[in-house]
């Protein structure tokens, strides 16, 4: 396995990358399709060049990506064919069953539905813009925008807060008022019991009680 990202020279079309994880928030999408379209006229390429796609070589050299799953699939619905990515390992060699189970020791998968229900791996879809919304995933997204809690290296912690958020906050009220469903997931995620989160930065004096 290569210790550092090593970007490949060629691109890799979108449609062959395969998920590891199950949702996204297609807010989260929306919000980098926009961003895409502010500047793909302007430095697209030089965007593109510095925003390398990490991906694992699995079983019959198929690339499977491990991060920014969001903004592949934002560029794949703004038109986008091919990206460039950055190999984090090539493990084109192992059998399915050893790549799996080395995946998931890994944390390079997360198999979660919208509901946060864990799956099979065989449950993960084949392509990017089979990706199904899960609406808490992006409050996370934005609650962290909004300083509730910092960017953390914890692999799918947005997942993790979404989560927090999931058991917390109305499906209904996400939906029908994602302002006021912000403002109580940065309520939520100041108090003691989000301490254990990744990125947390509620006060110290209420990690203590």
């Amino acid at each position: 396995m290569r210790a550092d990202f090593a970007p490949t020279l060629h691109p890799v079309k979108i449609a062959a990358l395969r998920p590891t994880q199950m949702t996204v928030g297609l807010r989260e999408v929306a919000r980098k399709r926009a961003e895409w379209r502010q500047r793909a006229q302007e430095d697209g390429e030089d965007f593109l060049g510095r925003h390398m796609i990490p991906v694992i070589i699995g079983p019959k050299s198929v690339p499977f990506v491990v991060d920014h799953h969001h903004l592949v699939r934002a560029l794949h619905e703004e038109g986008v064919s091919q990206i460039l990515v950055s190999i984090v390992a090539d493990l084109h060699y192992l059998k399915k069953p050893v790549f799996w189970t080395f995946m998931d020791n890994r944390n390079w998968l997360h198999p979660f539905d919208a509901h946060g229900a864990r799956h099979s791996h065989e449950a993960l879809p084949k392509r990017i813009d089979a990706l199904t919304d899960d609406p808490y995933r992006s409050l996370a997204g934005e609650l962290r925008r909004a300083g509730g809690f910092a960017k953390d290296s914890t692999p799918y912690s947005e997942f993790v807060w979404a989560d927090f958020l999931r058991r917390r906050i109305s499906a209904k009220l996400v939906e029908k008022d994602f302002e006021h469903a912000v403002r109580k997931a940065l309520e939520a995620a100041r108090h003691h019991e989000a301490a254990y989160l990744p990125g947390w930065c509620g006060p110290s004096d209420d990690a203590d009680h």
